[in-house]
């Protein structure tokens, strides 16, 4: 494994592969944080060149964190289906990003599972931003809880209905004006202010209550620490999604109060207890430099352990999962090029790894971003086929403190790209009377059709 090369007379030398696959990320400021990120544009490009001709098999058997060290990497290397990585491993990372720019969704799939993480994020630094969109496009993955997410032609959305007090007659009026725009068929899931049983059980039951009084087909979710759900559960209060945020490493993962064991024991009582109807019942949120900010990144780059939660969160089968992807801010990606960037990182390495992947195309009011780049990231991710994104009233959060995507975002993006909801979610928002052929009508975003 040469980890060395000469580029206009200058030699560019690596440590190890960790070394090489930070340096060969595009520039993020989490890296420059970190210390790990490459000097010059040229050593940039001297890392690609190295990293392009470092094997699949080199790269299994240099996990950025050591497998005695951490169960995130015990798992996903653990998961590695062999037969399938035994007829690809000695592919190097330029050949695996020219198999996948050629072949079909058939080819890609064929070989998904004998891909660990660290060559999932080691492909996607020699890709460009348009190959990131048309490789991911190719992808369609599935899921189904209440309804089935994914489909060909279908773009649908998280109604967000976050109230900065959890009042809850102002989470139902978001509710109400959400679902007056089509919006929601991905899942109906809040945001917490408080992490108490007793208040994830009164949404819970309120967002139950209102979808079968108007025959509205989605899911719910309230997004607490996955103990809290859990405990809600055991009480009896209906959980269609059970939700976690998660990280690419044991330590960080630590950080957030969760491990390996405790999201098992969470999969086994929705197993037992869940509300859905179908086998997709867990959601999951990453997002780029969590693991710098816990330190817990083990000296690697944020693209590499954003593709370890994938490997992670593939091990539930989830209905959902999405990056924040500015949400952190400025110290990870400290710009719209960067968070651009990032959110089309994390898209393709989602689809790649298998993933129902969803992007909150997002940004925090301290960063060199504006609401432009929010809607550039979210015109390309929906060429990109991205399951879902997000949806709040004029694409601000109240209680997160960070600006989104809109209601407004929803409906326009399925009319440049003729894309629409859930079918059955599309066919309660027409007999509703506000969508009418995969369009909203003139009685859409008027949330009194709900007040009777």
């Amino acid at each position: 494994m040469i980890l060395k090369m000469k580029l206009f007379g200058k030699i560019y030398s690596f440590k190890d592969i960790k070394d090489v696959l930070a340096k060969a990320n595009e520039e993020k400021s989490g890296d420059e944080l970190a210390g790990i990120m490459a000097r010059s544009s040229a050593e940039r490009v001297a890392a690609k060149v190295v990293l392009s001709e470092i094997t699949l098999e080199e790269l299994r058997n240099h996990p950025v964190v050591p497998y005695e060290k951490d169960e995130v990497t015990r798992l996903i290397q653990d998961a590695v289906d062999e037969i399938t990585y035994k007829q690809i491993k000695s592919l190097t990372v330029g050949e695996l990003r020219e198999f996948i720019l050629k072949s079909d969704e058939n080819g890609i799939k064929g070989i998904r599972d004998g891909l660990t993480s660290e060559m999932i994020a080691a492909v996607t630094k020699l890709m460009s931003n348009m190959d990131l969109v048309y490789a991911a496009q190719k992808v369609k993955n599935t899921a189904t809880c209440n309804t089935t997410i994914g489909r060909k032609g279908t773009f649908s959305a998280r109604l967000q209905p976050n109230n900065a007090k959890d009042d809850i007659d102002g989470i139902m009026a978001s509710v109400m004006e959400g679902i007056s725009y089509g919006v929601g068929d991905a899942v109906v899931g809040l945001n917490p202010v408080g992490d108490n049983i007793n208040g994830v059980s009164l949404i819970l039951n309120k967002f139950k209550e209102f979808e079968g009084k108007w025959n509205i087909p989605t899911q719910n979710c309230v997004l607490a620490h996955v103990s809290t759900q859990m405990e809600a559960l055991k009480r009896g209060a209906p959980v269609d999604l059970m939700f976690q945020s998660i990280a690419g490493s044991e330590k960080s993962n630590r950080a957030f109060g969760i491990d390996v064991a405790l999201l098992d024991e969470a999969y086994a009582l929705m197993q037992e207890k869940k509300s859905c109807s179908g086998n997709n019942f867990m959601y999951f949120e990453t997002g780029q430099g969590s693991e710098l900010s816990s330190d817990g990144h083990h000296g690697s780059d944020q693209v590499t352990m954003e593709a370890r939660c994938y490997g992670l969160a593939k091990r539930y089968h989830p209905f959902l999962v999405n990056t924040v992807v500015g949400f952190i801010g400025p110290e990870y990606l400290y710009n719209g090029k960067q968070t651009i960037r990032a959110g089309l990182e994390d898209h393709f390495m989602a689809k790649l790894t298998g993933l129902s992947m969803g992007v909150d195309c997002c940004h925090t009011n301290h960063m060199a971003s504006d609401q432009n780049d929010s809607e550039n990231l979210e015109m390309l991710l929906a060429e990109a086929d991205c399951n879902y994104i997000m949806g709040l009233p004029v694409a601000d959060d109240v209680m997160l403190m960070n600006q989104t995507t809109s209601f407004h975002d929803i409906a326009t993006i399925r009319e440049m790209t003729n894309k629409r909801p859930i079918k059955e979610f599309e066919e309660s928002m027409e007999n509703l009377g506000i969508m009418e052929n995969g369009k909203l009508t003139e009685k859409a975003g008027d949330p009194s059709i709900f007040m009777v």
